[in-house]
């Protein structure tokens, strides 16, 4: 019986980390238009293209787009313990995060979606679903 309720605690663990099934498709698409660890100035044109970022559920050329250069635990982390409730289900992050800015070219269209990439360090706002990121809402620049 012992090895039986060690399991259950167990399961009871894992499912506390579990990401809830109907916050993973936001999520997912969450993480794939914001966050890439690796991302630099000059990689927007490629990536948006990659990663099929496009604006709402047109083809068109979104204006403009933020890559964290995080991990996805430490985006997760404002949703937790390193944000700060700003009302409705949006945190603001304790602490800065560098980014890459991505606008587009001044009327550049489909099919090339040119794009002109900007590092800056800001903190970041995002709306949480059951403490998951689910949408970049804003950032602000970080000033030392």
């Amino acid at each position: 019986m012992e090895l039986h309720q060690l399991a259950v605690v167990l399961l009871l663990a894992l499912c506390a980390h579990a990401q809830p099934a109907d916050v993973m498709s936001r999520y997912k698409h969450f993480l794939n238009q914001h966050v890439f660890g690796n991302m630099n100035t000059g990689l927007c044109d490629s990536v948006i293209r990659t990663r099929k970022i496009t604006a709402g559920i047109t083809n068109n050329c979104k204006e403009i787009n933020t890559f964290i250069l995080a991990t996805h635990e430490q985006v997760r982390a404002v949703c937790q313990e390193g944000g700060i409730p700003k009302g409705r289900n949006l945190y603001e992050s304790t602490k800065p995060f560098a980014v890459v800015i991505c606008r587009l070219r001044s009327g550049d269209r489909r099919p090339s979606c040119t794009y002109d990439g900007k590092r800056s360090t800001r903190t970041i706002t995002v709306a949480c679903d059951q403490q998951w990121p689910v949408h970049y809402e804003e950032d602000r620049l970080f000033v030392y």
